[in-house]
């Protein structure tokens, strides 16, 4: 299919960044599309400004990949386009337009989720295989491994987080996992060992990451009129990342 051709479905989408250069959310480069809206309300969010389920700049899935196109000679054989958030699983709907479009157009895709609306309930896991045919690689944060941290953390228990990641196996869909590490919060050895289990059973995984808790979002906190929950909270020294790594990368 030709990319003049166009899809008979307009659905609407709700941008809240777009990131022309990203060199980590994916392999290669990558155009990385941030969607507006999500319900986690993570302790240690960097995006704040991404939660309202309302705002951001309307797109149709046609136009925003007219858009990213005039980047395509940057992504060269080894990258592509990654849509983020937010939550992208919220517009799950015109992710799917939107990647289809891509991959008619034989460009890699990449959804960098954490998961929280995934339901096995039957309409919407219809619509969630639909997405998933379309998308090359799921980037699923792992919050924490103990859900009544993980609620404490995000607002939300990780069960069916963690039942996405077992149907994301059971369904051969490549992953890679991210664990963000915030020091007295996030590196329990227990949880990590058992976090580390939970990966080695999967059976797409292709890459484990810890990223280091930052503090870059504490500015976007308080020009929203928030209150930062982590203040005070250091960021993880070199041995602690190594620690966390031996531990969730190798179990060990």
């Amino acid at each position: 299919m030709k990319e003049c051709d166009v899809m008979a479905k307009q659905t609407v989408g709700y941008v809240n960044a777009l990131e022309t250069f990203g060199l980590v959310d994916g392999p290669g480069v990558r155009f990385v599309v941030f969607l507006q809206g999500c319900k986690m309300r993570c302790k240690f969010c960097h995006n704040p400004e991404t939660w309202a389920l309302t705002g951001g700049e309307e797109w149709t899935a046609e136009k925003l990949y007219d858009h990213v196109k005039r980047y395509k000679t940057y992504w060269r054989n080894h990258g592509g386009i990654t849509v983020s958030g937010g939550e992208p699983l919220l517009q799950m709907e015109f992710v799917t337009e939107f990647f289809a479009i891509a991959k008619q157009n034989g460009i890699h895709t990449a959804l960098d989720t954490a998961g929280q609306p995934f339901t096995t309930e039957p309409d919407y896991l219809k619509k969630f295989k639909a997405l998933m045919q379309v998308t090359d690689l799921v980037i699923l944060d792992l919050k924490e491994w103990d859900s009544a941290r993980h609620r404490t953390l995000t607002g939300f228990d990780n069960e069916n987080i963690l039942k996405m990641a077992r149907w994301l196996s059971d369904n051969y869909k490549k992953m890679w996992i991210r664990h963000v590490l915030v020091p007295d919060l996030t590196d329990s050895a227990e949880s990590l060992q058992a976090m580390h289990d939970f990966i080695a059973g999967l059976k797409t995984v292709e890459k484990t990451e810890i990223l280091p808790y930052h503090t870059f979002g504490v500015k976007k906190w308080k020009n929203a009129g928030l209150s930062y929950p982590l203040e005070g909270v250091p960021v993880p020294t070199a041995e602690q990342i190594k620690q966390a790594e031996n531990c969730l990368l190798h179990g060990k």
